[in-house]
């Protein structure tokens, strides 16, 4: 989620999808931002983001990030069932 859209920022579509009522709700969100001082990574997290990467990343840290979330994923899954 790049914090820094035009119509909208993240912080904004964040707290909307956050608020569905359906699973689309539960779908993992990584901040995508410039600026890492912590009240900014502390934002983020709070209003229901999952993880953050400051740009410019490395390819490897993103697919690192996502594949940590779905390994979380599944192990809630797994626990739930």
């Amino acid at each position: 989620m790049d914090l820094q859209m035009p119509e909208m920022n993240g912080f904004e579509a964040t707290t909307q999808i956050r608020n569905l009522n359906d699973e689309k709700a539960k779908v993992p969100i990584i901040a995508m931002t410039a600026n890492v001082m912590k009240e900014e990574v502390d934002k983020c997290l709070n209003i229901g983001m999952n993880d953050y990467i400051s740009k410019p990343f490395k390819t490897t840290d993103l697919l690192m990030k996502i594949g940590n979330l779905l390994v979380t994923d599944n192990t809630e899954i797994s626990h739930s069932v």
